[in-house]
């Protein structure tokens, strides 16, 4: 999991800023050299912008990335927008072209995935947000596999984890702490979303210390509702050991206390997964009429 941090900070931050330095600091030989850098530049904070999972480095981060990538194409244009458009370019100045060319491409075809991933075609469930004190922050969520890792398992289609996000925007005080109370979401309260029928419950397993997870019992301790005006049974998943505050087959209406959120099951860090099954498909799931894909908020 660390590796995976380390990664996805490399792509949030790093990857960015070095194109954006480059756009910064190159010496064009024509405005088409510096469009194609410019495009491909925007292109790439775009897709960062909306794909990206700020809640390690903080949400609001990505709005200054955004403000860096502006001043740099003012300032980078102030310095070529009296060259030719075009020029007779070298070999090495073709390639480069070409370069810029596949990667303008490659960047927009992953932002119109993107965009797939906002809508879907099929019913929602309406549900009332589990969640009610503070700044909640989708860490997966979305239609396709870019904003979600479900979106590649049958059964999980449509879920979201939900984390927290502190005063900065951030999941948690540290990158990845071991503390599981150093996550802003770690034993918040939990209330049912719909009015309807407990059928499931598991309220025994071990809260884990990041990044110890528990593979062969995923869902960790979870409540399973029958909702009404659905077949889909809704779990809620990675409740904290004892939290769990109602019983099979009881009766439960919204806004009902259910259990606590939890570091249990097959889970990295402290949050909450949820999500709709029918037949062993996931169905899509909307808050307020709204359907939530990552970096989405609720407050």
């Amino acid at each position: 999991m660390l590796v995976s941090l380390i990664y996805s900070l490399g792509m949030l931050i790093v990857l960015p800023i070095v194109f954006i330095i480059t756009l910064w600091k190159a010496s064009f030989k024509s405005r088409l050299e510096w469009l194609l850098d410019a495009l491909t530049s925007t292109a790439l904070v775009v897709w960062i912008f909306q794909s990206g999972n700020w809640s390690s480095v903080g949400y609001y981060f990505r709005f200054l990335l955004f403000a860096v990538l502006i001043i740099a194409l003012v300032i980078s244009w102030k310095k070529v927008r009296t060259l030719p458009f075009r020029i007779k370019y070298s070999t090495n100045q073709k390639v480069t072209l070409g370069v810029y060319t596949f990667l303008l491409f490659m960047f927009g075809m992953y932002n119109v995935f993107i965009i797939t991933s906002y809508t879907t075609d099929e019913a929602a469930i309406e549900l009332t947000f589990p969640l009610q004190d503070g700044t909640y922050y989708i860490g997966q969520g979305g239609n396709n596999v870019q904003m979600n890792y479900h979106q590649a398992h049958p059964a999980q289609k449509h879920a979201l984890d939900i984390l927290k996000l502190n005063k900065l925007g951030a999941r948690a005080n540290g990158l990845y702490p071991k503390e599981l109370k150093k996550y802003k979401i770690y034993e918040e309260d939990l209330y049912s979303p719909c009015n309807g029928k407990v059928v499931e419950v598991q309220n025994e397993l071990p809260d884990l210390t990041p990044p110890e997870a528990d593979p062969e019992n995923p869902t960790g301790n979870y409540v399973a509702l029958s909702c009404e005006n659905t077949d889909a049974i809704l779990y809620l998943a990675h409740m904290q050991k004892g939290s769990v505050t109602v019983t099979q087959d009881e009766i439960v209406n919204v806004g009902k206390k259910i259990g606590q959120v939890g570091n249990s099951g097959n889970t990295s860090e402290p949050h909450l997964h949820i999500h709709a099954e029918k037949n062993g498909v996931g169905v899509p799931i909307q808050f307020n009429n709204r359907f939530l894909v990552r970096n989405s908020l609720m407050r």
